[in-house]
């Protein structure tokens, strides 16, 4: 576990392609992660800008399963939270959605050439992902204060996509085809 913490593990991405049907099945689940996960916390006040529960499991879809999982778990998620929760609110989906697809890309790519699970990576994927949607959050708000709200209240969450995400991944690193469903 240190050397994984420190330097990193092999790490398999296996991606699955529309043509597949565990492709369907990952990316149901993923998506009804990124259901659950956000109703858990917007039991707590501000806890949706707090723990920022929308990437979650987007970032894991992306860096396991690949670019076509993380890309269809990002744009489901934030419009299946809203019609059915109505969280995000309207006038965030668009900035959710960015970065969502951000997350994936930049995800996907870091494992994709990586091949490696590592705390450096994931910072690179975190920091990637938020300073580039903040640059249209910015862009959008008119404000460079919009866009530093993940980064000011949103630590937390930013936290548990390292730390979470980076637990989640290194047990599930990948063997090939036997670790896979």
């Amino acid at each position: 576990m240190n050397r994984f913490l420190l330097w990193g593990a092999d790490f398999h991405q296996e991606t699955v392609t529309p043509a597949q049907f565990r492709y369907y099945l990952w990316v149901v689940a993923f998506t009804f992660g990124n259901l659950l996960f956000p109703a858990l916390v917007h039991t707590i006040p501000m806890g949706g800008l707090i723990f920022l529960p929308i990437y979650f499991f987007t970032l894991v879809a992306a860096y396991r399963w690949g670019l076509w999982a993380g890309l269809t778990t990002a744009l489901l998620s934030p419009l299946a939270n809203t019609l059915l929760t109505g969280m995000p609110p309207v006038a965030m989906v668009d900035i959710i959605l960015v970065k969502s697809v951000l997350l994936a890309v930049v995800a996907s790519l870091v494992a994709q050439r990586s091949k490696q699970i590592s705390l450096g990576g994931l910072v690179v994927v975190i920091v990637g992902y938020q300073l580039l949607g903040g640059i249209y959050e910015m862009i959008k708000a008119g404000s460079f204060q919009a866009a530093l709200g993940d980064w000011v209240l949103g630590w937390p969450g930013l936290l548990i996509q390292l730390i979470g995400g980076g637990l989640v991944l290194g047990l599930w690193r990948g063997r090939g085809r036997q670790a896979s469903l």
